[in-house]
C-alpha cells in the first residue's frame, strides 16, 4: 500500500520528537495509534461486509442455477411421462 521503509519512519520519529518534544510525544503517539486502530477496524468491517455480500450473491446465483436445472429436468420428465401415456403408434403403413 504505502512504501514506507525504516529510514522514512526514523526521519518521521526524529521530526516528531523535535516538534512535539519529549513530554507530548508519547501522548501524540497513543492518539495516532488510536486513530490507526479505528481506521483498521473500519476497513476490516467494510471488507467483511463486502465479502458477505459477495458470498450471498454467489449463493443466490447457484440457487437460481439449481432451480433452472430442476425446472429443465421436470419439463423433460413430464415430456417422457406424456409420451409413455400415449398409445403406441403403428408405424407399418
Amino acid at each position: 500500500m504505502f512504501d514506507v521503509g525504516f529510514s522514512e519512519l526514523l526521519v518521521i520519529a526524529v521530526v516528531a520528537l523535535l516538534v512535539l518534544g519529549p513530554e507530548r510525544l508519547p501522548r501524540a503517539a497513543r492518539f495516532a495509534g488510536l486513530w490507526v486502530r479505528r481506521a483498521r477496524a473500519q476497513w476490516h468491517s467494510v471488507r467483511n461486509e463486502l465479502e458477505q455480500e459477495l458470498a450471498a450473491e454467489d449463493l443466490r446465483k447457484s440457487l437460481d442455477e439449481a432451480n433452472a436445472a430442476i425446472r429443465d429436468a421436470d419439463g423433460a420428465l413430464r415430456d417422457v411421462a406424456s409420451e409413455a401415456k400415449e398409445p403406441p403408434r403403428d408405424e407399418r403403413r
